[in-house]
């Protein structure tokens, strides 16, 4: 007798103000195993629409002394990495520092546009050496104020910019912000956001989060999503609705749905449980949302203020 794994969603409402310590990407909170960046030449139902992930980090004004940011498993090959046929591609992981920031919102999600500008602090190319294979490279040490200072984002803002420069092969790693090169120790204060997430979808039956924030002049949000290939699927949850369920799409196309927001949704982050039902491994996904004025919304490492909660069992279903 098999036993699989049934997920009950219960409605008891509550709301949780979240304040965490930590600047990896992704956060532990949202249980996404890898940030997935492909080479330019692969096939985009593979799970990346533009070979592109832009990752933004904040530190406060206070923060005096120098900080790293440390990537683990940088290179396109070995255990983690998602081979197509022999690994022949390179990513390019680039920092940047003062006059980061666009104005242009299209240009902090995707290649399009400006979208490297800012003072280039550090660039690295990485093709298959087994050195960086499971393990971290660092860029440091960075002083905070060579960022672009922006209170109204937490302070000073750097962008890393990753592109898939040659080949077919998913590279999948993570980021940490650090004020130590050898560990992840968080900065205090400090935070991680993207306009466009692109992620491993869990193989196994699990929840991951996201959370976008809404600011108080947003009354409707709209959220596409890339390549589920109806795998898993999606629930808003948000201050003033205990869980709705979102359109998700299927192999190598974009879904979307349209939905209103209150006033007690405001200056909140919602909270989008992806709900990993099938047994497909090496899914890879891409979501955004944007709000009425199609301005894209920040998912946050941290949530910003408060966020709605629905209690999630997972119990094992004899089958």
């Amino acid at each position: 007798m098999k036993k699989g794994f049934g997920i009950t969603l219960m409605f008891l409402f509550n709301f949780n103000f979240i304040q965490l310590q930590a600047q990896a990407v992704p956060a532990k909170n949202e249980n996404i195993p890898f940030l997935v960046t492909f080479g330019n030449k692969a096939e985009k139902n593979w799970g990346d629409d533009d070979y592109n992930q832009i990752v933004f980090f904040s530190l406060p004004k206070e923060q005096k002394t120098p900080f790293y940011i440390r990537i683990f498993d940088p290179n396109i090959g070995g255990k983690y990495d998602e081979n197509k046929g022999g690994f022949n591609s390179s990513s390019t992981f680039s920092l940047y520092g003062a006059g980061c920031f666009s104005e242009k919102d299209e240009e902090n999600k995707d290649p399009i546009g400006n979208y490297k500008k800012g003072n280039l602090i550090n660039s690295k190319t990485f093709g298959a050496e087994t050195i960086y294979d499971g393990k971290w490279f660092v860029f440091g040490p960075i002083n905070p104020l060579e960022g672009e200072y922006l209170p109204n984002l937490g302070g000073y803002i750097f962008k890393l910019v990753v592109d898939g420069t040659s080949g077919d092969d998913g590279n999948l790693y993570r980021l940490f912000m650090s004020v130590k090169d050898d560990d992840n120790i968080p900065v205090e204060g400090g935070n991680a956001f993207m306009y466009e997430y692109s992620f491993r979808l869990n193989e196994s039956q699990q929840i991951s989060h996201l959370y976008p924030y809404i600011d108080q002049n947003t009354i409707s949000v709209k959220q596409f999503n890339f390549d589920f290939d109806n795998d898993a699927y999606i629930k808003l949850i948000a201050m003033s609705q205990p869980g709705l369920r979102l359109a998700t799409s299927a192999d190598g196309v974009w879904g979307n749905s349209l939905h209103p927001m209150k006033k007690q949704d405001q200056k909140t982050c919602l909270d989008l449980l992806i709900v990993k039902m099938g047994t497909q491994s090496n899914n890879n996904v891409v979501f955004y949302i944007v709000n009425q004025r199609d301005q894209f919304l920040q998912f946050h490492s941290i949530p910003i203020g408060a966020i709605p909660k629905k209690l999630i069992g997972i119990k094992p279903v004899k089958k």
